[in-house]
């Protein structure tokens, strides 16, 4: 019946774009908008729009944010001699909720996979290279996940930065192999920190 609706399924349609959303949760979603108040629907579309408005790149980090800076690299507490390289922004939150890394981040915004077209070019490897140029960085952390791109990506940025006199450790992954860091638990993560390795 719901398919014969047609703004329903239009709605449904929008939910199915999201990423790990299925038909099945998509038509659930629409029906709860439904089932929202006309202002709380104004609410959920105006704080949409205001995302998608208000954050963008911090011009450090490219972590995302909606300030000049992100809350990290504002953060004079943070000790700047160290960067943990994360493939996208999911992952800083994942590692910021052990609460035991102390260093800054960089966020490439993806990771090399020749199959899907990203090339080293289209990720934000040469941003990494300029924050590395005046000689305050002591440590890289490479922090991408433990799958074929991941490592991938890892290799190639180790190859870039070992020649410039940086020390590039990996993350001791107490994560399985072709696991995602966004899932993994804080015991888990604060014990790959600790037992990070070099490059």
């Amino acid at each position: 019946m719901a398919e014969y609706i047609e703004s329903l399924q239009r709605l449904a349609e929008q939910f199915a774009r999201l990423g790990g959303v299925g038909k099945k949760s998509a038509m659930r979603m629409a029906f709860s908008v439904l089932d929202m108040t006309e202002d709380g629907a104004r609410e959920f579309a105006q704080a949409i729009i205001e995302a998608k408005e208000k954050i963008h790149l911090c011009p450090v980090c490219q972590n995302i944010t909606d300030k000049e800076l992100c809350p990290i690299c504002e953060d004079s507490a943070r000790d700047k001699s160290t960067i943990c390289v994360v493939s996208d922004a999911k992952a800083v939150i994942s590692m910021e909720k052990v609460r035991e890394y102390r260093g800054v981040y960089h966020v490439l915004g993806g990771v090399i996979s020749p199959l899907n077209g990203i090339t080293p070019d289209k990720l934000k490897i040469k941003e990494l290279l300029e924050r590395v140029s005046d000689g305050s960085v002591k440590e890289v952390i490479v922090a991408t996940n433990p799958n074929v791109e991941g490592e991938a990506t890892a290799m190639y940025i180790a190859k870039i930065l070992k020649p410039l006199g940086i020390k590039v450790t990996r993350l001791a992954y107490g994560v399985p192999m072709g696991a995602d860091l966004e899932y993994a638990d804080e015991v888990t993560l604060y014990r790959a920190i600790e037992g990070r390795r070099d490059y």
